[in-house]
């Protein structure tokens, strides 16, 4: 039911001589209300422009005042749209403020009602006192008001299992695998599905779906992660594996309802190109070896700290690889266990079954570990568990979210740890951000020989590599920690035995030519 643009400009600008006339679609619909909202028309005019340049009939509102929503369309979708759905007899009828978009919203009631279903146009009033309505009946008329949640998973199995949308979800991994993305997102915007991919940490447009298509492509993907395709309310995580070029690639799933729609987020984990050894996380000769002895100490306590993201995961795996030994029993506590390591016992956090990280790690240390991997520390029960390990002869390695090296010890004593205790066992924190590294090819600039750079897509980065600081924890580090002495005392403390700041660690890379300036501010900013 296409808007006659052309009859609609001339219906408009007889009422309002100044209407503008290069808009359209949603642009137009969004100032025809602006201009009905200011005055300039009534909506019962707005209304009659609309039904002559579409042919969709406005409604006898005294016919739907009691009309019941069906529970099949996303109150989110409704809502974006100001459209309801709703049974009539034994036809489904479809009441919209407006007529763009109704081919999209016929599509999608025909997908889940198998009837071709009347449409009106009507006031926003009566959408809401319709709305309203059902808010207030929910309670009594709950077995009407309910969705037939079975009848709807059928519909949505049927959408995800066509072969073109196989095709294009395998074709969407396939083209994230290629562009080395760690993320992708795919998100319901406006009148489009927006896919892109995070790509070095930054995320980049890749296609543009039309909305009709979400619904399937969501569906399929729930699939492949076992996840409940009927729900679209609450949100959900999975996991799956696939194989996409001879690639093992573990995908984590998150769903999120939003108000246009739901919002999927997958974290791509490629495990044939992860190569955990130190000397491959980016750092300079120096700290390398300095960091090399720090973790061959027999007991106590080291941290990697940073963001979500940041690449402390990858960080303690390389350590924890080149630990590893038939002399050595590793055991890991991790949520989630990204990637299975040989000759480690690894244990995945289930709180749903009472195996936290305090409880998990409680148990750990009776089994004889010599190396304990924490995967993070979140609470004070944790901390204390952890510190009473490190205390007893093992090595505990663990991850904290904050800012700087520092900032790791303020945090531990805000959980409750005793100074005197924390001061025992902490023998380093490594603090980092991960940077894009400038192509090898284009040296940064993203083209050859006036080309557009292949290796890099004209970005002028590919690949990311680490930048640290790291603080050792020496003797008089330990005496500040005893005595409570604040995050900047023990900075100034630390650079003068010979930490590199973030930032320092950085510009020295940029100096190399591994990375750019704009580069390492962006990720780690001057404080």
């Amino acid at each position: 039911m296409p808007v006659n643009e052309k009859r609609l400009s001339e219906l408009l600008s007889a009422i309002y001589p100044d209407y503008p006339e290069k808009i359209s679609g949603q642009d137009r619909a969004k100032t025809d209300w602006e201009l009905c909202n200011n005055g300039v028309f009534s909506e019962g005019e707005l209304l009659q422009a609309y039904s002559l340049a579409s042919g969709v009939p406005i409604a006898e509102e005294s016919e739907f005042k009691h009309l019941k929503i069906t529970g099949e369309i996303p109150e989110e979708y409704s809502v974006t749209w100001n459209i309801i759905a709703g049974r009539r007899n034994a036809g489904v009828v479809l009441l919209a403020v407006e007529p763009y978009n109704l081919d999209r919203h016929i599509y999608m009631m025909r997908k889940l009602f198998n009837v071709m279903p009347e449409c009106y146009l009507v006031r926003h009033n009566l959408l809401d006192s319709i709305r309203n309505a059902k808010s207030g009946n929910e309670d009594e008329e709950p077995a009407e008001n309910k969705s037939d949640d079975r009848e709807m998973e059928e519909i949505l199995r049927s959408m995800a299992g066509e072969a073109r949308t196989v095709r294009l979800v395998n074709d969407i991994f396939m083209a994230a695998l290629e562009q080395r993305a760690s993320d992708i997102h795919i998100e319901p915007v406006g009148d489009q599905t927006v896919i892109r991919f995070r790509v070095d940490g930054i995320l980049r447009d890749y296609m543009s779906l039309p909305l009709s298509s979400h619904a399937a492509v969501v569906s399929r993907i729930k699939l492949l992660g076992n996840l409940n395709i009927a729900e679209s309310r609450l949100p959900q995580d999975g996991r799956t594996n696939i194989q996409v070029a001879r690639n093992n690639i573990d995908i984590r799933i998150s769903t999120m309802p939003t108000l246009t729609g739901e919002s999927v987020v997958l974290r791509l984990l490629n495990k044939g190109s992860v190569s955990f050894e130190l000397k491959n996380i980016g750092m300079l000769p120096e700290m390398e070896n300095d960091f090399d002895r720090l973790i061959h100490v027999p007991y106590g306590m080291i941290l990697v700290v940073g963001p979500t993201g940041s690449g402390k995961t990858t960080t303690l795996y390389s350590v924890i690889s080149k630990l590893t030994d038939s002399s050595r029993k590793i055991i890991t506590i991790e949520d989630p266990v990204e990637y299975r390591l040989p000759h480690l016992t690894q244990i995945q956090v289930n709180p749903k079954i009472g195996l936290t990280f305090a409880n998990g790690l409680r148990h750990i240390v009776r089994q004889d570990p010599d190396i304990v991997l924490v995967g993070e520390i979140r609470d004070g029960e944790t901390a204390d568990i952890a510190i009473n390990a490190a205390l007893t002869g093992h090595l505990v390695l663990s991850t904290l979210h904050t800012n700087d090296a520092v900032g790791a010890i303020g945090r531990l004593l805000d959980m409750g740890v005793e100074s005197f205790l924390l001061s025992s066992v902490l023998y380093g924190v490594l603090s980092q951000r991960l940077v894009r590294r400038k192509c090898a090819q284009c040296g940064g600039t993203g083209r050859i020989n006036d080309n557009i750079c292949g290796s890099c897509g004209g970005w002028g980065y590919s690949g990311r590599t680490g930048i640290f600081e790291l603080l050792r924890v020496n003797d008089d580090i330990r005496s500040a920690i005893n005595r409570s002495a604040s995050s900047s005392e023990l900075e100034r403390l630390a650079i003068a035995n010979g930490m590199k700041t973030l930032l320092e660690d950085g510009l020295e890379k940029v100096k190399l030519g591994i990375t750019a300036e704009d580069e390492v501010r962006r990720v780690a900013m001057e404080m």
